[in-house]
């Protein structure tokens, strides 16, 4: 069995056939679902998905790119979500300063509210970075003791170093399967079996061989597949392992 810990199913691209995505996925022997909210409105239909859907589990969180909405009427409505009863994570919230649809300022208030909204329900965080490395790391340090996960990987060495020596777990997307992304593969080649997750951040980075149309959750099979090579151990080693973390970690049931 293989875990997707990130995707995103209540997007609109999957209006058209949702059901169908999901049955493919079983049947490429996806067993859980992690559908992770980024607004409000989609944190509270990741609820509604995992309340339709056995396999999926929710996130709820302010992604980076909307955080100059977030204030404290819109806490207290994240708060509540979060006390769902398939709800196993506060995210995805972090920083972006790749796009900057925010303000810097409104983004580290928005992700430090969301992990201290995480440790009082003591959930795991479901954390974002891009280009944004020293300041992730820097609140998160100061927010010990915080458990984590770094969704869609894309730090250096550097970064990856400072993650595991706070006991983060790391996941990577199918963006590894690009033919210009040896530095991904690096990283996953140094993250040991034991911290690590997959995901498919569907509908987005499709895998090689698929770039220009939607992703989906069964290309999970095809990721672990990749890690499996990248690492040199078996696909079921990789499976067993992955599926383990994620429902240590998400507490998946």
């Amino acid at each position: 069995m293989l875990v997707d810990t990130h995707c995103h199913l209540d997007f609109e691209q999957f209006d058209p056939d949702r059901d169908a995505v999901i049955q493919r996925a079983l049947d490429a022997g996806i067993g859980y679902f992690v559908n992770i909210g980024s607004t409000l409105d989609s944190s509270r239909a990741a609820c509604a998905l995992a309340a339709k859907y056995s396999q999926v589990y929710a996130g709820v969180g302010v992604h980076p790119h909307d955080a100059d909405g977030f204030n404290q009427e819109r806490e207290a409505k994240l708060r509540e979500l979060a006390l769902g009863k398939k709800v196993v994570a506060i995210g995805e919230t972090g920083l972006d300063y790749y796009r900057n649809l925010s303000s810097e300022a409104h983004q580290l208030h928005a992700f430090n509210e969301q992990i201290k909204l995480a440790k009082d329900l003591n959930l795991p965080l479901v954390v974002h970075s891009r280009q944004a490395e020293a300041q992730a790391i820097q609140v998160l340090k100061a927010a010990m003791p915080v458990r984590a996960l770094i969704h869609c990987f894309s730090g250096d060495e550097t970064f990856l170093k400072e993650c595991l020596d706070l006991g983060f777990f790391i996941s990577f997307t199918c963006n590894i399967t690009y033919k210009k992304a040896q530095g991904l593969r690096d990283m996953v080649k140094l993250t040991p079996i034991d911290r690590l997750m997959l995901e498919t951040d569907a509908p987005y980075l499709s895998p090689e061989g698929f770039r220009g149309r939607r992703n989906e959750p069964m290309q999970i099979k095809l990721l672990a597949e990749a890690v499996s090579l990248i690492k040199e151990v078996s696909f079921e080693e990789i499976a067993d392992r992955t599926t383990k973390n994620a429902g240590d970690f998400f507490k998946l049931k």
